[in-house]
Order: structure tokens, then C-alpha cells, then sequence
């Protein structure tokens, strides 16, 4: 990283905080939609989709991205997103028709897709091994932390004006000069131990653990606020302040796992990220007061800070540099596949359930796969020793 500028490292950071707040800069939004279109029937429908569509277009088209953007170039990509991500953005501060605004919604995912598989890939070119980790644990936090000042700056607006939380995404205009002087697409000659790089189905398997990894992790806010409100009758600011203690410590635990990463391989951090979600589920199943949040929300932040990051490294050590692009794209469209499954997976269980004891349920789930896990590579490993 020292040889590295700063404002470069700075630019690189900016970009992949725009990715972190695609969804949470407008949530407070959405109750307020239903008050300004009441001759529309659905709307609580429509306003919900308003979040979710942006992930279902990047899902649906970031592998098609990854290979367009590895053909146009990194740098043009992502001026030409920084720009749309501004215009669409901002659409709901004028539009006023709830299909055009969906519209909008869906072009904008296409802005989002393309700043995220190319901060994800640049992070592999312009950084190795131990400080390849250690910058994504800081990017990672950087990302948490945006979150939280996001979702309240969007609050606050959304106070004065359903309106005004689309215009925090003129920060894309923002970083334009940043990325114009300050980024630059390095030309890196793959060596020959990334040449001989197998990622066919060791990639996939990558793909996947990614994608359980955010199936899960996105109970905590699309479910949470609802046990929290409805069961122990939370005012909106103290469920905010919940979902905020759990973005804090998603960026500590971002930040632990270049420390991890020194003894331990990426399976093993993977299964360390399991088993403090299944006591964090686990533990929200049985808690009787509201201010135990504080302590189980923090743990699913951990967790999930550190499952994303070391899932990103670990997609990055298995590519090249000619397929890190593409391999990005498909790796960005299994997260935001698993974000936007995750209330559509889980809403049948919530039907039979009362929703603390999904948490439980959930919870002791992981706890056993992480154990059979745990057992069975224990297994492997002693049969290789012999």
C-alpha cells in the first residue's frame, strides 16, 4: 500500500461506499410514498420494490456487465456509471409517477453493478496478497460506516420531504474529479502462477458460499425491524439506532479479517462468520427486552462483516488478472441475488412461525451446519495426513 497515493486509495474507497448506499440512503422514504400516491392500489407493493429492484437488475445483468466493462475499460466504466448514478438517482426528487420511478430504480441498479464489480476488481490489481486483505477490511468498514451516516442523513431528510434523500446521490457528480485525476487502470502482467488459476468449480463454490452468506445476513434488516416494532413496540429511532450498532461493528469486523487471514484459510473464517450469526440469531430468539438488541446486533454485524470481505478475498486469490472483471461480475450478481431472495426464501417459515422463534430456529439451524461442517473437514484433513 505504500506505493500507493493516498487520494488513489481515497477515490477507491468513495467508490465502493457508493455501492453501500444504493438502497439504505432512501429506506426511510418508502412509508411516506404511501401518503403522497394514495390512489394507488399496492403501493405498500410498489414502495417495497423501490429497494429490491435495483438488486433483482444487478443479479439478473452483472455478469453481462463484467464482461462489457472488461472490453470498455475500467476507468471509462465507472465515469460514465458515477454520471447515471447522479441522473436516476436523483429521479425522485421530480419524477411523479410510480412506474417512472421504478423505471428509475432499474437503470440506476445498472449504475450500481458496474461501481461495484469494478472497486472489486481494482482492489486486485492494485493490491497483494496481506495488503489486499487489509485495505478490504478497511474498504469494508468504510462502506459500513458510510452506511450508518446514509440511512440517518436520509432520515433526516426524508423528515422535511419524501423527497430529498434521492438527492444524496448527486455524490456521484462529487467523485467524478476524483476519478478523472486520481484513478488510473493499471496494466498488470498476470504471472504464471495466476495462469495456472483453476476457476471452474472451485470459483463456483465461491459463488455460492457468497451467496448463502447474504441470504442470511439479510434477515437482519429486512426482519429485525419488524420483531422489533411489532413485538417490542420500538419507536422508529430506536430501531434505527439497532440497525446502526449492527453496521458499526460490520465494519470492525471487516476490519479483523486481515488479522484472521494471518492463521487461518478462507473456509475456516467462513465458518467462524456461521457460527457467530447462529448465536446472534440464536440469541435474538430468546432475548425478553429490547435493549438485548444491542448486544445481538453487533454480533450479526461482526459476522457479517467479516463473511463479506473474506468472500471477496477469497474470489479475488482464485482468479487472474484478465478474468478478474468477469469473475467480479458473476460474484456481485450472487450477492445481490442472495439480497434479493432473502425475504422471498424465508417469507413461508415467518407464515408458520412466530417470527422470534424463526430467529431461534434459524439460529440452532447454523449452529448444526456449522458443526457438521467443522466435523467433516476435521475428517478430510486427518485422512490426508495418513
Amino acid at each position: 500500500m505504500r506505493n500507493i497515493s493516498k487520494l488513489t486509495i481515497l477515490t477507491m474507497l468513495l467508490l465502493a461506499m457508493t455501492t453501500s448506499m444504493s438502497n439504505v440512503a432512501i429506506v426511510t422514504t418508502l412509508p411516506h410514498l404511501k401518503e403522497y400516491f394514495t390512489n394507488i392500489n399496492n403501493i405498500e407493493f410498489y414502495s417495497r420494490l423501490m429497494l429490491t429492484l435495483p438488486s433483482l437488475v444487478i443479479a439478473l445483468l452483472a455478469p453481462i456487465l463484467g464482461h462489457f466493462i472488461f472490453s470498455f475499460g475500467k476507468k471509462r466504466s465507472v465515469l460514465i456509471a458515477l454520471f447515471f448514478f447522479s441522473f436516476f438517482g436523483t429521479a425522485g426528487l421530480y419524477l411523479n409517477s410510480i412506474e417512472s420511478l421504478l423505471a428509475s430504480r432499474a437503470l440506476f441498479g445498472l449504475c450500481v453493478a458496474t461501481l461495484m464489480i469494478v472497486s472489486t476488481s481494482l482492489v486486485g490489481d492494485y493490491f497483494k496478497e496481506h495488503d489486499r486483505h487489509k485495505f478490504m477490511g478497511y474498504q469494508s468498514a468504510f462502506m459500513a460506516i458510510g452506511g450508518v451516516f446514509f440511512v440517518v442523513g436520509g432520515g433526516f431528510l426524508s423528515d422535511i420531504n419524501w423527497r430529498f434523500p434521492f438527492g444524496i446521490y448527486f455524490i456521484g457528480l462529487v467523485l467524478l474529479p476524483f476519478v478523472i485525476l486520481f484513478l488510473k487502470e493499471k496494466k498488470i502482467e498476470s504471472t504464471q502462477e495466476e495462469l495456472s488459476i483453476d476457476i471452474g468449480k472451485n470459483m463456483l463454490v465461491v459463488y455460492f458460499l457468497a451467496f448463502i452468506y447474504m441470504l442470511l445476513f439479510f434477515i437482519l434488516p429486512t426482519q429485525i425491524p419488524f420483531l422489533l416494532i411489532e413485538k417490542f413496540e420500538a419507536s422508529g429511532k430506536m430501531a434505527g439506532t439497532v440497525i446502526a450498532t449492527a453496521f458499526f461493528c460490520n465494519a470492525l469486523g471487516a476490519i479483523a479479517f486481515s488479522k484472521l487471514k494471518k492463521y487461518l484459510n478462507f473456509i475456516a473464517i467462513y465458518l467462524i462468520g456461521i457460527t457467530l450469526m447462529a448465536l446472534g440469531f440464536s440469541l435474538v430468539g430468546v432475548i425478553n427486552h429490547i435493549y438485548f438488541f444491542f448486544i445481538t446486533s453487533p454480533i450479526l454485524g461482526f459476522a457479517g462483516g467479516i463473511m463479506m470481505t473474506n468472500a471477496t478475498a477469497w474470489m479475488l486469490s482464485k482468479t487472474s488478472h484478465e478474468k478478474r472483471v468477469k469473475s467480479s461480475g458473476y460474484f456481485t450478481s450472487a450477492i445481490f441475488l442472495g439480497q434479493f431472495l432473502s425475504p422471498i426464501v424465508f417469507h413461508p417459515f415467518l407464515d408458520f412461525l412466530e417470527i422470534q422463534d424463526f430467529f431461534l430456529y434459524i439460529g440452532l439451524s447454523l449452529f448444526f451446519v456449522s458443526f457438521i461442517a467443522f466435523v467433516f473437514l476435521r475428517f478430510k484433513t486427518k485422512i490426508k495426513q495418513k
